[in-house]
């Protein structure tokens, strides 16, 4: 049986109904236009003919279900023959927290849509407001059970560094997500993209850039959260396009391996707190699964460097085991 994939299509702007501070769904998606049924049947089609089976339909960008219902239901049907001939397997669509109601599930059911992804950002209202997102965090919780109450796949997406926010306001809009037991979640660092109004409130003295570094530190604290609540972290990071990278992601936490920073942080504070009774001027073999080696070490052996430095090490390395799961475990200790 052919693997199944994601076919993207990107509706900037589609159905959006004002301009939060750090928009540009064109730059961030690098799609110029939104989508047609036209398009839909064009992109099916070639998937069909390329013998892809059991594809997942999604629609990103833009708030899908705050359109008119004429041109959902043009996209949507455009994908039908498409699932009753087992090329779509399932239909995947983001929106906005108030823009979903039981008689809109109740359309998107009808069509197939089996997933709907909503940007709820924040979940502290002071933050919503200065951001320009345009509803509350009500309006998540409610949009929230009435997903899962049709019996959806429920995902979430939250920013970290939004106008207003703090590190301990992003690490608590996750435990508030987490409350609402989502199937997955994006985590989505703010980037400053140029031509929005959060660069002119940056340029003006007025927004602090939330940093690789701050974004790294808080994503670090919260990624763990999640993986404690068996939650999936499916991004983290602005997915990097020739746009942003070319001059469209003007500052912000803007990096094409940002969740591998990370992951990598999060092995850092965790060896840390392992190797606290090892002592000064030991040399030091850590394990690990062979998929974490890389992210163990860092880039530029970054958590080499300074685990050494903040412990006190002569030296530090990292070896692949086996079978331990998601363990750090000291190989070896050398006075």
């Amino acid at each position: 049986m052919a693997r199944r994939s994601i076919i993207p299509l990107f509706v900037p702007h589609l159905g959006c109904p004002n301009d939060c501070v750090f928009c540009d769904q064109k730059r961030i998606s690098g799609s110029p236009l939104p989508v047609c049924g036209a398009d839909v049947t064009r992109t099916l089609k070639a998937a069909k003919a390329r013998g892809q089976q059991r594809v997942e339909l999604a629609f990103y960008g833009g708030s899908f279900t705050a359109v008119d219902r004429e041109t959902q239901r043009e996209l949507l049907s455009a994908a039908a023959p498409y699932r009753a001939d087992g090329t779509v397997q399932t239909i995947h669509l983001s929106t906005r927290p108030d823009a979903i109601d039981q008689d809109i599930l109740e359309f998107l059911k009808f069509w197939g849509v089996q997933t709907v992804e909503l940007g709820a950002q924040s979940m502290d209202d002071q933050v919503l407001l200065a951001s320009g997102r345009g509803h509350t965090a009500a309006e998540t919780v409610q949009a929230a059970g009435l997903v899962k109450a049709a019996g959806l796949n429920l995902i979430l997406q939250m920013m970290t560094g939004l106008p207003g926010s703090s590190r301990a306001s992003d690490v608590q809009t996750a435990r508030d997500i987490i409350a609402l037991r989502p199937d997955g979640v994006r985590i989505y660092p703010t980037v400053i993209v140029k031509g929005t109004a959060l660069e002119a409130m940056w340029r003006a003295g007025l927004y602090q850039e939330h940093t690789v570094e701050a974004a790294v530190a808080v994503c670090a604290d919260i990624l763990p959260l999640f993986q404690t609540a068996n939650i999936p972290v499916i991004r983290m990071g602005l997915n990097p396009t020739e746009e942003l990278s070319h001059g469209g992601a003007v500052g912000g936490a803007y990096h094409p391996a940002l969740g591998e920073l990370v992951r990598s942080e999060v092995l850092r504070r965790r060896a840390e707190a392992l190797l606290l009774g090892v002592p000064a001027g030991a040399a030091v073999t850590l394990g690990v699964e062979p998929r974490a080696v890389s992210a163990m070490i860092g880039q530029h052996r970054c958590n080499i460097t300074s685990l050494c430095s903040a412990l006190n090490l002569a030296d530090l390395s990292v070896r692949s085991v086996e079978g331990i799961g998601d363990e750090i475990i000291i190989v070896d200790v050398r006075a």
